[in-house]
């Protein structure tokens, strides 16, 4: 087998972009005996996602800690004959491995899986042993899925993972020293590192898995309003330049419709063949950030997202955490 590279952190010149939505990415793609599963699927991004999936030809699972909740939305939608939903709690590591137990129990293969639910900007929260409900929910329940469901994905031969991330990466690194906030919780400060633990965990994935044909990204899916708001005060997302005192969204926001182009992208196009480990957004591989540009919080990928010895050191510590590494 020829070496494999290191994908650079640099566009490709994708067909495809800022208002480009998830149906656009996948008109012409034909997903026919593909299996799929997308957290947070039936609500905002993810539902969009899942209907794209779905509209390709591909068997798509939604675990949901809502369950009725997420059947009845699926349903609304008009695809609860088209999706499998079971229940999972992203900060229930017994609950993960539960599903993923039971995902297996029913499916030899896994083709694509989307790591897209998430909590942000939550009021302080301590699951499982005190672990910071964030960095818990968001990053360690989905480092743990991807864990226990790697032999489907290996069997796939050529699975992608795609790991949600966000600019709000830029808000913090990986407080190596004190993941869990043990003093001066800061609700964005937690966040951040959420999020770059996301893309940071896309890389390593990435590294360990490409022999297995298991490729992985990171995607910002861009500025959406969504239910991943629901812990924010109208006033903060005005004084934050979301939105004026009307509620009308700042121009650059996307749809729902949109937002989810940059995930079905990442885990369908052609383009991504023999590539991964980096950060998208807008349907491309992302520039790494300009610090002199005026838009440096919104575009681009800040170095300690992407940084490698970062993220093998997030891998250790993620399976000192949990107990659980499908490379040990």
């Amino acid at each position: 087998m020829s070496e494999i590279t290191d994908t650079p952190q640099e566009p490709l010149g994708s067909e495809f972009g800022h208002g480009s939505t998830a149906m656009d990415v996948v008109s012409g793609v034909y997903l026919s005996g593909k299996t799929a599963i997308v957290t947070g699927g039936y609500s905002g991004l993810g539902l969009e996602t899942v209907r794209a999936l779905v509209s390709a030809g591909a068997r798509v699972t939604v675990p949901a800690r809502r369950l009725e909740h997420a059947k009845a939305v699926l349903a609304e939608a008009g695809l609860e004959n088209e999706v499998e939903t079971d229940r999972l709690d992203l900060a229930d590591q017994d609950s993960v491995k539960d599903f993923a137990a039971r995902f297996l129990a029913g499916h030899d293969t896994l083709d694509i899986l989307i790591n897209n639910a998430a909590i942000m900007a939550s009021p302080e929260q301590r699951v499982g042993p005190g672990w910071e409900a964030q960095f818990a929910t968001n990053h360690l329940g989905h480092y743990t899925l991807v864990n226990v469901l790697w032999p489907a994905l290996v069997a796939s031969g050529d699975a992608r993972v795609v790991s949600l991330s966000s600019t709000g990466h830029k808000l913090s690194p990986l407080r190596f020293d004190d993941v869990d906030f043990a003093s001066g919780y800061d609700k964005w400060r937690a966040y951040g590192q959420a999020k770059t633990a996301n893309s940071l965990f896309a890389v390593e994935l990435d590294r360990l898995g490409r022999e297995f044909g298991v490729r992985a990204f990171a995607v910002h899916p861009g500025g959406i309003m969504t239910e991943l708001q629901r812990h924010l005060p109208r006033e903060e997302m005005v004084a934050a330049g979301w939105m004026d005192a009307e509620g009308n969204l700042r121009e650059g926001f996307k749809t729902p419709e949109q937002g989810a182009a940059t995930s079905v992208w990442a885990a369908t196009s052609k383009a991504l063949e023999g590539k991964g480990g980096v950060y998208c957004e807008d349907c491309d591989v992302a520039h790494p950030t300009d610090k002199e540009s005026p838009l440096a919080r919104y575009q681009g990928v800040d170095a300690h997202a992407v940084d490698k010895d970062s993220a093998r050191k997030l891998w250790e510590l993620s399976a000192g955490m949990t107990g659980v590494n499908a490379f040990a």
